[in-house]
């Protein structure tokens, strides 16, 4: 019979997807048909399935980690940020609309039933469904309809175990401070905790286990160390990107890669992260773009005109033509594509309210935004050099002008994609995950004069989920774990 844990967490970015990644692999290893599943996700960092629906990045690595193909079931419920007060609600991967939070709130009970369809779809073809939580329960004053964690766990019977990250400290008062806010039938759903990052000596830890498991009555499942492999895992969110692009020497070629107040899809360009032979620099708010970049990327974004809004308010506009000046090349992918263009219209609200905008006018092109989205994996090969690429398309707007009659590349099936300036320095494409094929990736470091150092990204994903898999079976007790499930 099927059987479901969930994994919550004292609050966001505590690690609860990655481990979600590893059980999958780890219980995967050992012979069981795994299912990830999210009930509900916010995130502008998604993924296409084969059935041409979209789900948050984390429940596509966890598929992969299972070792199954990606399914709108696994993430039923994405809210896609367009504000700091609003977001796009998607549904089993389609678009139902825009609600803003408080508005949001009425729709979860007919949300909840969207969300028990497809963990029942889920259910059906697994021995075991690992369900993740969002956020924290702790956000007590939330739980009214909450379908995304205890809310969940309750109407599904579903055992929970409970994730406290020691590495941002207080990790004690979390975990014992989250069962005292609950409610008793509440806390009752969690059987046991996890503690995630640490760094040192385990034995200085041993006390703080047994204080918390005495406190809470949880029973403690480990003590997980510190996992660095971990960043070589696509992220799912923005967070991510504070530590993103380390420090430089000025050896190395240098990627600057435009920090939009609403970015999207910035695993776009994790490929590139792990190459020893650039450095890649998210640029923040309030910087200017370095003058040494010798490649711009304008990534993707959820509201492509406001963050071109923003772009100009960071003079970023003046930084990008200085740059071009001294003949460097320019990047724009989806979004950032659509920014490079002479014009960005939205005459039917597809993205907030209509309205109109100039472009950066570096690609002789305009964009026009309809109300159907593209969602679709796609293969094919740039035009300039004919190196093959596979990733997919998911993106709002007709993009048409002279600069497309210079397409930048040609999918399988014939159609053309993007577009080229007159001198070759300024490319855009709707196509996201372009840097995961090698010879891609290759043929662009040549472009900036680095030689790449991976020699196979997919296969280094697939090294590291294993490693953390093995990681996790050395530090969790993971037959506990199993035996904690109950069976539906």
């Amino acid at each position: 019979m099927t059987r479901a844990l969930m994994i919550q967490g004292t609050g966001s970015d505590v690690g609860k997807s990655l481990l979600v990644a590893g059980l999958a692999r780890a219980f995967t290893r050992r012979g069981l048909r795994v299912r990830p599943f999210k009930p509900q996700n916010m995130s502008n960092n998604a993924a296409v399935t084969a059935d041409g629906g979209e789900i948050g990045r984390a429940q596509a690595l966890q598929a992969r980690a299972a070792r199954v193909a990606p399914s709108v079931h696994m993430n039923p419920v994405l809210l896609k940020p367009q504000s700091e007060i609003g977001a796009q609600v998607v549904v089993q991967g389609r678009m139902i609309g825009t609600a803003r939070a408080r508005d949001y709130q009425a729709w979860k009970p007919r949300l909840m039933e969207s969300v028990l369809d497809s963990f029942e779809r889920l259910r059906a073809d697994s021995d075991l469904v690992l369900v993740e939580g969002a956020g924290s329960p702790a956000e007590v004053n939330l739980r009214k309809g909450d379908i995304a964690n205890m809310g969940f766990a309750r109407a599904t019977n579903t055992p929970v175990v409970i994730v406290g990250d020691i590495d941002r400290g207080g990790v004690i008062a979390s975990l014992v401070g989250t069962q005292a806010v609950l409610e008793p039938a509440d806390a009752a759903m969690i059987r046991g905790f996890i503690v995630n990052r640490f760094r040192g000596d385990p034995t200085l830890f041993a006390d703080g286990m047994a204080l918390i498991a005495e406190r809470t009555g949880w029973t403690p499942f480990g003590l997980v160390p510190f996992f660095p492999e971990a960043g070589r895992l696509p992220p799912e969110d923005a967070v991510a990107l504070d530590v993103a692009g380390a420090g430089r020497d000025g050896s190395v070629p240098l990627i600057a890669v435009l920090r939009f107040p609403h970015i999207a899809n910035f695993d776009d360009l994790d490929p590139l992260r792990q190459e020893p032979g650039v450095a890649v620099a998210f640029v923040p708010p309030g910087e200017p773009i370095p003058a040494e970049a010798d490649l711009i990327v304008l990534p993707g974004s959820k509201t492509t005109i406001d963050d071109l809004d923003f772009l100009r308010a960071q003079g970023w506009d003046i930084d990008i033509r200085a740059h071009l000046r001294r003949g460097r090349r320019v990047l724009g992918l989806c979004g950032g594509y659509q920014m490079l263009g002479r014009a960005i219209a939205d005459p039917q609200g597809i993205e907030g309210a209509p309205r109109a905008l100039p472009g950066l006018g570096l690609l002789d092109i305009e964009t026009v935004m309809t109300a159907e989205k593209r969602l679709v994996a796609v293969t094919g090969t740039t035009l300039a050099d004919d190196e093959p690429f596979s990733g997919y398309e998911m993106h709002v707007g007709d993009t048409t002008g002279p600069d497309a009659a210079r397409p930048f590349l040609r999918f399988a099936d014939g159609r053309a994609d993007g577009a080229v300036s007159a001198d070759g320095l300024v490319a855009g494409t709707y196509v996201h995950g372009l840097f995961a094929n090698d010879r891609q990736r290759a043929a662009w470091l040549a472009r900036l004069g680095a030689a790449p150092g991976l020699t196979n990204y997919e296969a280094g994903i697939e090294a590291v989920l294993d490693r953390f898999a093995d990681h996790l079976e050395a530090h969790l007790d993971c037959d506990g774990l199993l035996r904690l499930c109950r069976p539906l």
